[in-house]
């Protein structure tokens, strides 16, 4: 299968197939499909930058929540302050990414638990600070704002435009994400994640590295802010809450750790968990997503992305088993448990045993 897809070809056949499905889709859903793929879209940038700093260098993550908020509250200021729309998404890249970066000084240097208490303090300290500031914020009932409207030449719905430009803007993230993580800085990461000691002899500091996947998790979820208030059009502090960011780690793990493609599976988990439990038992939600959680941990350890490679494994080791040999079948030309050939006879007593045995 992995060098059927690695095939020219093949690849070149499922990005038309993919481009393809990603144009029509708006056009012949529903305004509801349309949504809840725009929201896909949207954690799937925020799951990338978490998967750079978690799946890819091995870090702990535990606030990506706040940025994803902070980038959101800083598109509804900028677009009550009628802003252009350019800017406004570029500091909602810039700031989350400062905010990560001083984080980061302090934190790249602890590991462990330590630096998984300082992420906490994010979406901690930042549910209380968005309370605290309703003319920035719009406190505790949150902000909400208006804007990309389908314009008239396009023809198009605002559903359908805010799809468009959404999927757009995330499929350019992921494919930076991809070049990052595929190129030196990527095999940076890696040496980093696997032995902080060889990467130090190998010239790799691990400390800048660190910063600078804290740093790049940040503006990742800084964008991801900018693209949630484009499509639902409102924010609140439950936006920034830990629970948000304990749900994002979730779909990470589930979809599959330091894979680009897992995490897509992660994000399209991340959204449509919630809406099959509602169908069950809306108060039941969180049982269920726990019990996904540990079906996948124990069956799928690598995720759903390593699914067909899970499958093929079965699949040739009941092959194998199936035609493996009985105990008590004696393979043609060799001997039976007694020393016997497969004609009856003892092996020192055949005419090839005695000229071997024969002096030259």
């Amino acid at each position: 299968m992995k060098a059927f897809l690695a095939r020219p070809i093949v690849r070149i056949i499922l990005a038309v197939v993919i481009a393809v499905v990603i144009i029509v889709a708006p056009i012949t859903s529903s305004p509801y499909v349309n949504y809840q793929l725009s929201i896909i879209a949207v954690f799937a940038v925020a799951l990338l930058g978490l998967n750079i700093v978690m799946g890819y260098t091995g870090q702990v993550s535990l606030g990506q929540s706040a940025f994803l908020g902070l980038g959101a509250y800083i598109a509804a200021y900028g677009v009550r302050m009628e802003w252009p729309i350019v800017l406004t998404f570029l500091l909602c890249c810039v700031i989350p990414a400062a905010v990560g970066l001083l984080v980061a000084l302090a934190a790249a240097r602890l590991r462990g638990l330590a630096l998984a208490m300082v992420t906490i303090a994010l979406p901690i300290i930042g549910v209380p600070l968005a309370k605290r500031f309703p003319d920035f914020t719009g406190g505790s009932q949150g902000t909400s704002v208006s804007f990309l409207e389908a314009p008239d030449w396009s023809g198009l719905a605002d559903d359908q435009w805010r799809y468009y430009i959404v999927v757009a803007i995330a499929v350019v993230l992921f494919l930076l994400g991809r070049n990052l993580v595929r190129g030196r800085i990527g095999r940076a990461f890696a040496i980093v994640k696997s032995n902080e000691a060889v990467a130090l002899s190998m010239g790799i500091s691990p400390y800048r590295y660190k910063v600078l996947a804290f740093t790049v998790a940040s503006l990742f979820g800084g964008a991801a802010g900018f693209l949630y208030i484009a499509v639902v059009q409102y924010t609140s502090p439950e936006t920034l809450s830990f629970a948000t960011s304990i749900n994002l780690i979730a779909a990470m793990v589930i979809g599959g750790s330091a894979s680009i493609l897992g995490t897509i599976l992660g994000a399209i988990y991340f959204v449509v968990l919630p809406i099959a439990a509602g169908q069950i038992d809306a108060s039941r939600t969180a049982l269920i997503s726990g019990a996904v959680l540990l079906a996948v941990l124990f069956l799928l350890p690598g995720g759903l992305v390593s699914l067909p490679r899970r499958i093929v494994q079965l699949t040739s080791g009941a092959k194998r088993r199936g035609g493996s040999t009985p105990a008590n079948q004696t393979p043609t030309g060799g001997t039976a448990p007694d020393g016997t050939a497969p004609d009856g006879t003892a092996p020192g007593n055949t005419a090839e045993s005695a000229a071997q045995k024969q002096p030259k």
